[in-house]
């Protein structure tokens, strides 16, 4: 786990045109695909969703292992001696037994995606054009660049409000028996 602006720095190194995405490709035959990722208008914005996953996967991935060490082991033993299969199982007592974890892993990922700032300033300041210009890019650029503080304030509302319309429904799901 990483801090995201640390993150956005080395994946802006790697995404550079020698830098190690490039490179790889290059090694398997693919120069032709190589480009300047965070500075593609097609690429840029996938090319840093793929750093707020990667940010997130750590977190994600030890919040469910952790719930899967919960799961009493038997339950599984028992629904393989009733003749279910790994399937079965997991829809049955994996799914279920992780719902907390999936619920919380779920609500953090989508507050950091719908908030992202510190990635995106740190790697491409919402460029090339506006291809990744996210809100939070734009509160800071309103409020620090332009120094237009009513219309930051609205869309730092509005954001907050989005982010509330989003994370709810989730908790409402969460509660559900």
């Amino acid at each position: 786990m990483l801090p995201l602006v640390a993150a956005g720095v080395a994946w802006g190194w790697m995404y550079s045109d020698d830098g190690v995405v490039n490179q790889l490709l290059r090694a398997v035959g693919l120069g032709h695909t190589t480009r300047a990722w965070l500075g593609d208008f097609n690429f840029a914005l996938p090319a840093v969703g793929v750093v707020g996953i990667w940010v997130m996967l750590g977190f994600c991935t030890i919040l469910l292992l952790a719930g899967i060490g919960k799961i009493d082991p038997t339950l599984y033993e028992a629904a393989r001696l009733d003749g279910a299969g790994r399937w079965a199982q997991f829809r049955a007592i994996t799914l279920p037994g992780l719902r907390q974890e999936l619920v919380v892993a779920v609500t953090f990922t989508t507050i950091a995606a719908l908030s992202s700032f510190d990635v995106i300033q740190v790697s491409t300041q919402g460029g090339p054009g506006y291809q990744t210009m996210v809100p939070g890019v734009e509160i800071y650029r309103l409020t620090f660049l332009d120094q237009r503080l009513g219309p930051a304030s609205a869309l730092a509302v509005f954001l907050t409000l989005l982010i509330l319309a989003v994370i709810l429904p989730i908790q409402r799901f969460a509660r559900r028996p």
